[in-house]
């Protein structure tokens, strides 16, 4: 397969809007490497870019140590799998998947081979005399890819793939999307703006926001060590909780909001101590706030919602000026407007200064 490596790609409109800038990335061989963030943040751009549907402004794309700038998109050696699938209406399944390989003069005994090849992998063999329109959305999906894969390419481009699909099927197409990354031990670079998609089937994550990158690193590690608040905040679902509040300090150092008091232990207020009468955000994720909790950290609040998920109960709870998200087990006995006492594990929060860097 094949390594891509991108040095200070750049892509500038003709309006002067810089969609991406300055992207450092390198793609290791056989790695599933996700492009993440929120829409507009220039993660299909830079997919475009490696595939040569859009121009590079500035910098340099690598694929096996060859530079691509100035390569057409036929001689990458690429393949790009669409979210809107791409496939002819007309074709069946079996001659959408072999149009491209005719193209490319292959014999009839090769497509023949490449193109069952590549059903069985996917499990359509039976819908090879179909059309399009006869087939489910997640069929489709499967075909689109199937095209993909009979060209045997360097590298393969999924852009938001399974957006269409409802969510059920969703789930299951990124599923056997993982397992074809096993299956074929390829490079592949996969865009979306779904962090579960990003977080369950990435090596690696690439984390975008207005065109800059916030992070490069495995699921894991963008969950545990993110790199500034918005990584954090993009990170995990449901989302972190932010609170704005001041650094006070009498017998110790505080955290204060107009609804929160908490007492800081040393090793954070170690590292909060040159921000005294300074604001500050704390970030902590709903699995780390403590329902009822009786820790001397505990703030009094309201429940405002309760969401029941079975394994789970998601509660949207008013402390303050701030609703926090918080999850608990489950539990029959809630009732939306009841007070509550919550604890915060800052053991396992964060703090970010003024410019959303990280302190603690």
């Amino acid at each position: 397969m094949a390594q891509v490596s991108l040095r200070q790609v750049t892509k500038i409109y003709d309006n002067s809007f810089v969609a991406v800038k300055a992207a450092d990335i390198d793609i290791q061989d056989k790695e599933f490497i996700v492009l993440v963030g929120p829409s507009g943040c220039g993660k299909s751009t830079l997919l475009r870019m490696i595939a040569g549907l859009e121009d590079i402004s500035s910098g340099e794309l690598r694929i096996d140590d060859k530079v691509m700038n100035q390569v057409p998109p036929k001689d990458r050696d690429i393949a790009m799998v669409f979210q809107n699938y791409a496939l002819y209406p007309h074709m069946t399944v079996y001659q959408n998947m072999a149009f491209g390989l005719k193209l490319r003069k292959f014999s009839k005994e090769e497509i023949d081979r490449r193109v069952k090849d590549a059903a069985e992998i996917l499990d359509i063999s039976h819908l090879l005399h179909r059309k399009p329109k006869a087939l489910s959305g997640g069929q489709r999906q499967r075909v689109a890819v199937g095209r993909a894969i009979v060209r045997k390419p360097k590298v393969f481009l999924f852009d938001e793939p399974l957006s269409n699909l409802d969510a059920k099927l969703r789930v299951q197409m990124r599923t056997e999307i993982s397992k074809l990354h096993a299956r074929l031990e390829s490079t592949m670079v996969y865009v979306t703006h779904d962090q579960i998609e990003a977080m369950t089937m990435g090596d690696r994550i690439v984390v975008l926001k207005d065109g800059v990158i916030q992070q490069i690193d495995t699921p894991l590690k963008l969950y545990n060590n993110p790199a500034n608040k918005f990584v954090a905040g993009f990170i995990g679902s449901p989302a972190m909780n932010f609170i704005q509040g001041t650094i006070e300090k009498n017998d110790q150092l505080e955290f204060r909001t107009e609804g929160l008091l908490l007492s800081l232990a040393d090793d954070i207020a170690e590292k909060l101590a040159p921000f005294v009468h300074e604001q500050v955000t704390l970030g902590v994720r709903p699995e780390h706030i403590q329902y009822n909790s009786d820790a001397r950290a505990a703030a009094a609040a309201h429940i405002e919602v309760i969401e029941p998920m079975g394994n789970e109960t998601i509660l949207y709870v008013r402390l303050g000026k701030d609703v926090l998200t918080a999850r608990i087990a489950p539990q029959s006995h809630l009732k939306v407007g009841a007070e509550c006492r919550l604890g915060f594990d800052l053991a396992k929060a964060y703090f970010f200064d003024r410019h959303d860097n990280i302190i603690h």
